[in-house]
């Protein structure tokens, strides 16, 4: 992900937040410290950091040069050896530099893409969601868009609109191995979430907001277990912050602190659908080993949600 199309040469103010720290997301300190984000952000599993760091270090060298070992790469992870030969460590920079040539505007894929190609949510097959909002005019009319990669989880957890789905769906759980087992043993798994916002923010600022994605996660269920991984990170693109200049102060606007709050709700909201995009556009996949994680079944969710008094399209979609 590109917070911006130049951030080879200007950044933007950023911040991360850990609901529970049984993860990874390089860069942290430095985004901590020095307020800003100068490089993409990737996403992949837990095997694969060290290489990825690697990878988007020689693809900045190569193709530029400018600059200059400025900032550290930000990586984050979430486990998804169920499914994928993650001792192979096969992400290398053949598919980072792919990954990075070929970024581009316009919709997202979700689901089985990317880094969640591999990943589970309460036991169902998930990966990659996104949502957005767009605050009213006389809230400013900005842009809150919230990206997942999500792995999180245990079945009865599972919570849609207020609906204990969870408790409802109890069955196609994925299969067990002898090397890795998946059944529901009620460990949490993780989640990475991207919040990005045009909002006139500061740091300070970005790390509430950021630490608002932890409200959306809980709406789907999630408690962020001892062993979750749960890392956030928010960037504004409403200011730019030039990786070189002579300038010795910047022109830069923030909002006011009693103008953030609709920013908050907004971003609760996102994380929460985002999260379940992620989950509903998860298809089926066979892993390593014959491994099988099952897609959450949409007739069956349908019918569970009118049952609450809650309805869905006739047909399987994006949720929100």
């Amino acid at each position: 992900m590109f917070p911006r199309k130049d951030i080879w040469s200007n950044g933007v103010f950023a911040a991360t937040h850990a609901l529970n720290g049984d993860g990874e997301m390089t860069g942290t300190h430095w985004i901590r410290d020095l307020e800003t984000l100068n490089y993409p952000i990737m996403l992949t599993n837990t095997g694969s950091v060290g290489g990825v760091m690697d990878a988007v270090a020689q693809y900045t060298t190569a193709k530029h040069p400018e600059h200059q070992w400025d900032y550290l790469p930000v990586v984050a992870e979430t486990f998804d050896g169920a499914l994928n030969d993650i001792l192979g460590r096969h992400v290398h920079y053949p598919e980072v530099a792919a990954a990075l040539d070929s970024a581009h505007d316009g919709p997202v894929e979700e689901g089985n893409v990317g880094g969640g190609t591999g990943m589970l949510c309460f036991r169902f097959k998930c990966g990659i969601g996104t949502s957005s909002r767009q605050l009213p005019a006389n809230e400013g009319g900005y842009k809150i868009g919230v990206l997942v990669q999500a792995n999180f989880g245990s079945r009865e957890q599972l919570t849609i609109d207020g609906v204990p789905v969870g408790r409802e769906l109890t069955d196609q759980l994925p299969t067990a191995s002898n090397r890795l087992p998946i059944a529901d043993d009620g460990k949490e798994g993780s989640i990475i979430v991207v919040v990005a916002t045009d909002a006139p923010v500061s740091s300070v600022q970005l790390e509430r907001i950021a630490r608002r994605a932890g409200l959306g996660l809980a709406r789907t269920g999630s408690t962020s277990g001892n062993s979750s991984g749960d890392l956030f990170i928010a960037f504004s693109t409403a200011n730019v912050i030039p990786l070189r200049g002579s300038e010795k102060e910047l022109n830069i606007r923030f909002l006011t602190t009693d103008h953030v709050e609709p920013i908050f709700r907004a971003t609760v909201e996102a994380t929460e659908e985002a999260i379940l995009n992620a989950l509903t556009m998860g298809k089926t996949m066979e892993g390593i080993s014959g491994h099988v994680a099952y897609q959450l079944p949409y007739d069956r969710l349908a019918t569970i949600m009118a049952k609450y008094g809650r309805p869905l399209a006739s047909e399987p979609r994006r949720l929100f």
